[in-house]
């Protein structure tokens, strides 16, 4: 395309015009190389040579500066041609439509769609899912239903993205009922819903915690509209029941997918690893471990924390601290809670020298820790009567550009009391309110 210039001016010396496709071809070839603003000079320099572009010129030229985010450039263009007397088509309009909800100008797009029925310009499909679509995501629910009578008056029917854009949003807002209606109209149209469709319809009974009706979606409307459940359908359901403690229901579960030769993927693993850690059930997790090797899953940061989080509540200091480990080794990166619930259970057993260690080579490997993560072991300190390892972790804490709160000084004052040490005590409490840190 870069040559194209060059190409035109010698075919505009020899004396032949292209016509209007080939023109269109150039425009729509250097769009396409995502080269919007050559397109557009190019149309500038044949416009001057006396050549007229069409409507799906226009239409290509108008996509093209939609996409690079030129809205403002592409409305310009929209005038000129009105004043060149070429008619805007629904194709200008829907696509310029679409960029302004894109550019989170919802009002423009209101205008721009009233400006296009006012000329007598009919809107598409295409041109009330963008409208829809754009309302929805914005909660304005009530223009988004409206749309959806105003397309059946004008006898266009939705498609499955119309419903599933309005049943999404509905959900999303709690208001089921609704979503089922919309549901109801779907079907009554000969629109098969899709997995997409039930699975947004299970998340919001679980939403408004309809733990039955997610599961009669589940079980009935799935099997009497042929939809077939897919993996993100189990791990819905699997999640809810863990967060509800119905591990068994949930381990039953995970044998129908093995059943039904539906490959169980990290999320669900996570979430079995998570309501099993929660219950108590730390032995059965081991199993589990090994299965998701042997499917090729691997555990993620998510899999660790509800792992870690499980064996620190139920005293598995070395198994949790082991755990760790392989977790960095594996190249996992530990969030501030995974580092603050290994510290913590560690405080919590009297390790303090591991932890001081442990604290040690995750500062020399660059982690940054917040004043949670600190808190707790100057609090694991305190309580173990090691007050001036407690300073020093102060010191260092402050050096790394983390800055103590109320939290902290009130650890700190309250052990020095303990201690009988007032003096150290009061001066902490003077820092505390010269920070206004003490309310």
């Amino acid at each position: 395309m870069t040559s194209a210039f060059s190409v035109f001016s010698k075919i505009f010396k020899l004396g032949y015009h292209p016509d209007v496709v080939t023109l269109t071809t150039v425009i729509r070839g250097f769009c396409s190389k995502g080269e919007v603003h050559k397109a557009l000079n190019f149309h500038d320099k044949v416009v001057a040579q006396g050549f007229r572009f069409n409507q799906i010129s226009y239409a290509t030229l108008m996509n093209g500066l939609c996409k690079i985010g030129e809205t403002k450039v592409a409305i310009q263009l929209l005038r000129i041609i009105e004043a060149q007397s070429i008619e805007p088509d629904v194709v200008m309009y829907s696509t310029i439509i679409d960029s302004l909800f894109k550019d989170k100008l919802a009002s423009e797009a209101s205008d721009m769609y009233s400006e296009m029925v006012v000329k007598g310009i009919s809107p598409n499909i295409f041109t009330y899912n963008t409208l829809i679509y754009g309302y929805c995501i914005r909660c304005r629910l009530q223009e988004s239903i409206g749309l959806v009578n105003e397309m059946l008056s004008n006898n266009i029917m939705p498609d499955f993205y119309t419903y599933n854009m309005l049943i999404d949003a509905l959900c999303k807002k709690g208001k089921i009922k609704q979503a089922m209606n919309v549901l109801a109209m779907m079907v009554r149209a000969c629109v098969k819903p899709t997995i997409v469709t039930l699975n947004t319809l299970m998340e919001g009974y679980y939403l408004v915690n309809e733990v039955k009706n997610a599961k009669y979606v589940f079980s009935v409307i799935m099997t009497q509209m042929g939809v077939t459940p897919d993996i993100y359908s189990y791990n819905i359901i699997i999640n809810e029941l863990c967060k509800s403690k119905r591990i068994d229901e949930a381990m039953n579960l995970l044998q129908k997918m093995h059943t039904r030769n539906i490959v169980p993927n990290v999320v669900t693993y996570s979430s079995l690893i998570d309501g099993l850690c929660k219950s108590g059930r730390i032995s059965y997790v081991w199993a589990l471990i090994d299965e998701m090797h042997d499917k090729n899953q691997q555990p993620n940061l998510i899999t660790y924390n509800s792992l870690l989080d499980g064996l620190c509540k139920n005293h598995y200091s070395e198994k949790a601290i082991e755990l760790f480990r392989e977790m960095i080794e594996k190249g996992i990166r530990p969030d501030k809670y995974t580092s603050t619930i290994v510290i913590d259970e560690m405080c919590k057993a009297g390790r303090l020298k591991n932890v001081s260690e442990f604290f040690q080579d995750l500062l020399i490997q660059g982690y940054c820790f917040d004043i949670e993560t600190y808190n707790v072991m100057i609090s694991g300190l305190c309580k173990r009567g090691l007050l001036d390892e407690a300073l020093t972790l102060w010191f260092m804490m402050e050096d790394h550009g983390c800055m103590p709160d109320a939290i902290t000084f009130q650890i700190v004052v309250c052990a020095f009391f303990e201690k009988d040490e007032t003096e150290k005590a009061e001066k902490f409490l003077r820092e505390m309110i010269t920070r206004g840190l003490l309310k």
